[in-house]
Formats: C-alpha cells, structure tokens, sequence
C-alpha cells in the first residue's frame, strides 16, 4: 500500500473511529480540549507508525488503545504535577477499582451506559444556545465538517466555525465541568441531542460531500445510539418518533445505490430488498410515539411520511395526498423551508407538477434556500414534467454546481443533458 493510499484509508477510519475516541478521552480527562489533543496525537502516531510497521490487523482498535493509554498517561501526568489525589479515582475507574465520595455517587447516578451518548448529553450543555450546542456536539462526536454542519443549518460556513468558536470559549471561561449529567438533568438537554443524532443520521443517509451517496456507518452509529436513548427514557415519545423515523428510512439503505455506487432514487427503487424486519420495528416505534401521546412530534410526523413510503408496495400506491397533509401537519410544529419544499414535491405528485411550481418558485426568494441543491433539483423536476426542457436543464445544471456530493452532481448532470437531448 502506497503513502497516497495509506493516507486516504486512515482518513476514512479516522473520520469513523475519531467520535469513538474522543468520548473515551473525554470521560478520563474530564476535558474536551484535552480530548482533541489527545486524539490528534493518536492521528499522528498513526501516521508516523503505519507506514513503517505495517496497517494493524484491527485498525481501529489499535487507535482506541492508543487512546486510552494517552489518556491514562495524561492523568497521571496531572496527578504528579498537580498533586490532586482527590482526582485519582478517574485513573482508578479505568482498571475497574471502587471510587470514593462524590465521584463515586456521580458515577452511581450515570445510567447511560454508552461513553459516546455519555459525552453526547455531556457536549449540549445547557449554558449554551440551543444550536452552539448542536454545532458544538457535531463537530466533535458526530464525525461531521464544518461545511457539513453549515449545510445542514443552511447557514455560511464562517458563521458555524465561529458559532463552535464561541462555544468552546463560552464552556471555558464558565468553568463548565465537561462531566456526565445526572439522571435528572437529561431532559432539559435531550431536545439537542435528538436533533445531533437527527442530523448525523441524516449525513449518512444523504451525505452532503464525498465521492459517496451515502454513508452507512453514521446512519448505524446514529441508529445505535437512538436504540440505547430509547432504553434510557422509554417515556419520551419524541425518543421514539426519532428512532422509528431512522428505522423506517434505514430499511431502504440496501435499495438506494447499484452496484458501482450510483444513487437509485425513490421511484426507481427494488422495494423486495427494502428491509421489511426494519420497517416493522419502526413502526412499533412510531405507535409507541403516539401511545405516549407523541403523534404530534416533529420527529413522529417524520416517522408517519417515512411509514406512508414503508406501506406503499409499489411507488405508484404511495398515498401522496396522506403525505402533503402530513408535511402540512409539520409545517405547524416545525416550519421550514426545507419542510415546504418537500410538501410541495408531494403536492405535485397528488395534484400534479402545475400545482407545485407556484409553492416551489415562492420558495426561491428565501435567502436560507439561495445555495440549498435540492431547491433548483425540485423545480427542474417539476418544469420537466411540464414540457419545459430547457428550463428544467438549467435548474438540474444549477443544482448539479451547488451539491458537494459526487455521485448527486452526476446524477443532476445526467438529468441535465437528457432534457438537452429530449
């Protein structure tokens, strides 16, 4: 394996593995910036280490080993300089030793039992803005780029970086404890955490930049982590809208790409190898959801559309009028441009491509939409339906320069040219 080749792998692993590492480091140092050091010197030691000695046999591991000794290294470090040996029940905790007094009660009280949702509550932490915590929370433990996130909040780059910014010197200069919350003090930070695990399961499934369509592994970790919160707080309901919502879109993973990795877009999909034992367990989800009183919920609404999709046996059953009137529900508990986007795509498949246009084109003086790909990709697929070719050739064209992923650019172009030749 050459230098080139080396290098692309370990960026791979590291965007997977580095959320993992850092949730470790952060529970034994008690310190994300710590943290992020930590885990950049393990980067580096990977990069100075695997060319010379060969790739490890289980890569990742050796990278949280790496981890962990660092950390521990770093504990005693501080231990020896410092002299606090009230702190030496964190070096204790990882050889499995009884801790004393107040960090032996807190430790008690943590029933999270997953050290990345652990560091997930940990991360949104209440002294800061609702979305500095969910800027903050991706960035660190969801694996996701600056430009991922500020896609995601359809917002400028330099604005999230300097939101992320502020709230790492915000948690500092408040001396906030980068600690575990108590049982008690989850809800009031569960709201940023449903949304930082919506939004990682989200890059997964339709990922923003890459050369790839999706990105299975954040759609796992998400779904994994939705599973573990959902045993946490099985009184939540919006818990569960969230996990039947990545339930029902998961089970159609196996269907949204060929062989080489092209897109197979919704119509156009084999639902024989739509995951049917996935699709029961988000419904189950979903009607817990509601039996706790949770149909309402911005994350069940979204579970009710993926639903309508999962029961349609065919793309030309989908119950496209059920789907406007659900994304009409939405817009009243979540309004968004996003959400009347897509509202207007079911508009168009319920009423037809003329009805669509006027909601699409309202939408298009919207500054948060200027740079959003699917905005022009939804208006050329209206006009094309329409007869107007090269009208809609332009819009796939615009929308094929604003994505930033590979395979979405391909498939807009291709889009483009066949209006060119129709």
């Amino acid at each position: 394996m050459n230098a080139d080749d080396l290098h692309r792998r370990l960026d791979a692993l590291w965007r997977m593995e580095s959320p993992k590492l850092l949730a470790r480091l952060a529970r034994i140092t008690g310190n994300i910036d710590t943290a992020e050091e930590l885990a950049q010197d393990v980067l580096l030691a990977a990069l100075e280490r695997w060319p010379r000695e060969g790739v490890p046999d289980n890569p990742a591991a050796w990278l949280m080993t790496a981890a962990k000794h660092r950390g521990i290294d770093h504990v005693r470090q501080r231990l020896l300089h410092a002299r606090k040996q009230d702190e030496f029940g964190i070096e204790l905790t990882l050889h499995g030793a009884d801790m004393q007094g107040d960090d032996a009660q807190r430790y008690a009280d943590d029933d999270i039992g997953d050290d990345l949702l652990r560091l997930l509550f940990a991360s949104c932490h209440p002294a800061l803005p609702m979305e500095s915590r969910v800027a903050l929370t991706l960035r660190m433990l969801g694996g996701l780029s600056t430009p991922e996130i500020a896609r995601a909040f359809l917002q400028q780059e330099a604005t999230v970086a300097q939101r992320i910014v502020r709230a790492k010197r915000t948690l500092a200069e408040k001396r906030v404890p980068f600690e575990v919350p108590r049982k008690a003090e989850l809800p009031e930070r569960l709201d940023a955490v449903l949304e930082v695990l919506y939004l990682v399961f989200n890059e997964g499934y339709a990922a923003t930049s890459g050369e790839d369509w999706m990105r299975p592994a954040l759609c796992e970790e998400a779904l994994r982590l939705g599973r573990v919160l959902a045993g946490l707080l099985p009184r939540e309901p919006e818990v569960f809208g969230l996990l039947a919502l990545m339930e029902l879109q998961a089970s159609r993973i196996p269907a949204r790409t060929r062989a080489d990795g092209a897109p197979i877009l919704l119509a156009e999909q084999n639902r024989a190898r739509w995951d049917r034992l996935q699709i029961q367990r988000g419904l189950q989800a979903l009607e817990h959801a509601r039996r706790l009183g949770g149909a309402d919920g911005a994350y069940a609404l979204q579970a009710a559309l993926a639903a309508c999709h999962a029961r349609a046996l065919r793309f030309e059953d989908t119950d496209w009028t059920g789907i406007a009137a659900l994304y009409a529900r939405l817009m009243r508990v979540a309004p968004s441009p996003v959400v009347e986007l897509n509202r207007a795509v079911a508009v168009g498949r319920a009423q037809g491509a003329a009805s669509a246009l006027p909601i699409v084109d309202a939408l298009a003086v919207d500054a948060k939409l200027r740079d959003y790909a699917p905005l022009p990709a939804v208006r050329g697929d209206l006009l094309q339906q329409l007869g107007r070719l090269d009208e809609a050739r332009a819009e796939f064209a615009r929308a094929a320069s604003l994505t930033g992923n590979a395979r979405e650019r391909e498939t807009l172009l291709a889009r483009a040219a066949a209006c060119a030749c129709a």
